[in-house]
């Protein structure tokens, strides 16, 4: 019974808001109503209606997955210094980290329904139903490590905001121990997804062994980005109050991050430059182009020049500690690890395909459409739990808050009555 008062309770927090708020929910289901119309589309016509054809089989839907999972486990990036070290700064707005994860974990599971056409097929992947080709398929292991970071989430989140709105004590041998825990599975979730790359030995561009921490370099950039932005709205809209030091340490983690990840692209680019061998003929094709082809050029050179101006904004000091500056490198990462991840790593992946050709892929308006809606999904998600989470812990939204205001109610109302 106070588990069903806590969701009747956290219902009635979403439902009320300023006009913004609103006016931030009808957009988003605008969008989530747009990306619907699209999606009927590719169920009525099937996957005909996008530009993947088999020279490119995973394209923008694909793109976007392994970007969010990404997403997904850079909540670590929060957990370690705030547990593992203890940074009591960063302790107050772990779970926001945690509530991004949820949401993008969410968005990945929605973008992977997408992308099979049918949905239907997916009876396959659920366990004690389907046959999940344990333990030969990678993407079963796929599919156990994001249900296991999901669920792990959803109990560590879900525990902490019951036991803040009853202001009772947790129990730290049991919230500890599976905040811990998430950190090696969000890893996991990260690696098993660059090692689903790894097994086309026929795509010798993924064939690298620096693709897993390659992976979890650029995610532990884009995840905290939003994070940044976040708190700085929360700051401006709630009572929420978080330490500028919090802030510039993320910011600066994010740095150290970023320096990894473009070293190990350096690296990636020396050895095939200094070998010369067929395969170069990927790397070509994303930064300067194969014949008259250079359609992808563009979005390589892009996705490095904004990459390297962001690690530069947030290793410079006196940048990282502007806000202005530190907002913009935030929006920079964001789009810089989400082209890397997204159609610069899998476009030049199967270009030129097994036969050398090469076909131009452009995402067609029913994967726009359809992206949209998936991401629209996933804001409105992240929007609904930080505004439940808000309340409790900076608010004061509580079980007492409530019977104050119960027994407030009753005096007016005896009192009109007299």
């Amino acid at each position: 019974m106070n588990f069903i008062r806590f969701i009747k309770e956290s219902f009635k927090v979403v439902i009320h808001g300023s006009k913004k708020y609103y006016l931030w929910l009808a957009f988003l289901f605008i969008l989530i109503a747009w990306g619907s119309t699209g999606y009927i589309q590719q169920l009525k016509h099937g996957l005909l209606v996008t530009n993947m054809r088999d020279p490119i089989s995973w394209a923008f839907y694909i793109g976007n997955f392994t970007f969010l999972v990404g997403v997904a486990a850079a909540a670590i990036m929060l957990v370690i210094p705030a547990y593992i070290y203890n940074w009591k700064p960063l302790k107050e707005v772990v779970i926001f980290g945690e509530l991004l994860a949820i949401s993008a974990v969410i968005m990945c599971i929605l973008f992977v329904v997408v992308d099979v056409g049918n949905p239907l097929r997916l009876w396959h992947m659920m366990p004690a139903i389907g046959k999940l080709n344990l333990p030969s398929s990678l993407l079963a292991w796929d599919s156990l490590v994001l249900t296991l970071y999901f669920f792990l989430n959803v109990v560590v989140v879900g525990y902490l905001l019951y036991t803040l709105f009853y202001k009772r004590e947790h129990n730290k041998r049991i919230l500890t121990p599976m905040i811990l825990f998430s950190i090696p599975v969000a890893i996991g979730i990260h690696t098993v997804t660059a090692f689903l790359y790894n097994g086309f030995a026929s795509r010798p561009y993924w064939n690298s062994a620096l693709l897993a921490p390659k992976f979890l370099a650029s995610a532990f950039c884009s995840g905290p980005a939003v994070l940044i932005i976040l708190f700085q709205i929360l700051k401006k809209t709630t009572t929420f109050e978080i330490k500028d030091e919090a802030i510039w340490k993320i910011a600066e983690l994010m740095a150290y991050a970023m320096f990894i990840n473009l070293f190990f692209f350096a690296a990636e680019v020396f050895k095939e430059v200094y070998s010369n061998t067929e395969h170069l003929v990927h790397l070509k094709y994303l930064f300067v182009g194969v014949g008259e082809n250079r359609d992808m050029v563009m979005w390589g050179w892009t996705s490095l020049i904004i990459s390297v101006i962001a690690f530069l904004l947030f290793l410079i000091p006196a940048t990282r500690k502007n806000v202005i500056t530190l907002n913009i490198g935030a929006i920079l990462i964001w789009f810089g690890v989400y082209i890397e991840k997204g159609i610069a790593l899998l476009i030049p992946g199967f270009t030129p395909d097994a036969l050398g050709q090469i076909y131009i892929y452009r995402p067609s308006a029913i994967e726009l459409k359809v992206s949209m809606g998936i991401m629209a999904i996933g804001f409105l998600i992240f929007t609904l739990l930080t505004k439940i989470a808000t309340a409790i812990i900076f608010e004061g939204f509580n079980i007492d808050s409530l019977r104050k205001k119960k027994k407030a109610t009753v005096r007016q109302a005896e009192m009109s009555a007299r």
